[in-house]
Formats: structure tokens, sequence, C-alpha cells
């Protein structure tokens, strides 16, 4: 089987890099290493979607999705340290650099843990739900997600999405219709729609 940054393992040699990036008005300083998704810099969707998005005032843990190195997940929690986030990738290496990243950006409100999508959160449920999916693992892999989501959100609470139009979000936008009772473009930037969707 080949290997991708969604692998649980990876057999690429070790070669960390650490850099600084500012996301929500925080520099942040991000250790990253080969076999991770954007190991040079933060994504591009993935910067459209922390800056998107918008804490709602749900109680409740937030939950970054596929949190690679951690970008997403550790830039809110940085923010919002009254917040708890849950952070799960199926990447241990990924795992790793997460958690040494909210070391050395002293964030403590992180709960940082190995979840193959929702396979180690059953039971768990969760105001707010972030993911940049993993697009190359297929529709089917990428709209269960949507369906797991739906289910571990608490009523009222939100999923939001970041998506190329050219990578599905037309029929993402679709899913997440028949899943949900609301669904919002929140923004499109250069071919990237950040799409919410609404437990209701």
């Amino acid at each position: 089987m080949s290997e991708h940054y969604y692998s649980k393992r990876t057999e690429a040699k070790s070669d960390e890099k650490t850099w600084s990036f500012t996301l929500r008005g925080n520099k942040l300083s991000f250790t990253t290493d080969h076999a991770v998704f954007s190991k040079s810099e933060v994504d591009f969707g993935s910067r459209v979607l922390i800056e998107s998005f918008a804490f709602n005032d749900l109680e409740g843990p937030v939950l970054d999705l596929g949190c690679g190195y951690g970008p997403i997940g550790l830039s809110l929690a940085k923010e919002r340290q009254d917040r708890q986030v849950v952070m799960v990738d199926v990447n241990e290496r990924a795992l790793e650099l997460a958690k040494k990243n909210a070391r050395q950006n002293g964030i403590e409100n992180v709960t940082i843990k190995p979840s193959d999508r929702f396979s180690n959160l059953q039971g768990e449920t969760f105001a707010t739900i972030l993911t940049n999916p993993p697009i190359r693992a297929g529709k089917k892999v990428v709209h269960s997600m949507f369906e797991e989501a739906e289910e571990s959100l608490l009523p009222e609470g939100e999923l939001w999405v970041v998506i190329q139009k050219k990578q599905g979000a037309p029929s993402s936008k679709d899913k997440l219709e028949e899943l949900f009772g609301e669904v919002e473009i929140v923004t499109k930037n250069k071919g990237y729609y950040i799409l919410k969707a609404k437990k209701v």
C-alpha cells in the first residue's frame, strides 16, 4: 500500500524543521517533518478556514478532525484559552509533532490523541468540529466524516469544512445539506470554499 499523510505510520526518514507563522494575530512556532501534510508552511486552505472561523456560544469542546501537526486546533486554543480543544489524527508522526507544537507555544488547553476519524471518540460530543478533509482518501471517506461529525455534534453545534471547488466543494455542500438543517458558504477565496453546517 502506498504511503500518504493520512497513513498511520511512515517509513520516511525524519528531518524536522521549525518555522513561525502568524494565525489569528498570534505568532506561533511549528515543527514539521516529512510525511505530514503541508510541512513547509500552513497550507492556504487551512489558513482560510482558521481566519474565517468564528466561535459559537455553545458550551462544549472544539474538535480539530485530522489535525496534522496542529495549525488549526493550536491557533484556536491559543486565542481562546477558556475553550478546550480536542485534536485527532491517524498519522502518528503528525500527532507527536502536534504535541511538540503545543508545548513550544505554551498551549495547555488541548487534548491530542490518535483516532481514525471518530474511532477513538466514541461517546464524546462537541460544540464545534473543524476539518480540512483528506480529499485524496476519496469522496466516500470524506462523506463518512461528515456523517460521523453530525452524530458527534451537540444540538446547535457547527461543522466547519474547507474544500476546493475543483475537489468537490459543490458535492460536499449537497451532502452537508442532506445531513444538517443549515449550510452556508462562509467565504470563497481562490477556489477554496469555507462551509459551515449547523445541527438543528
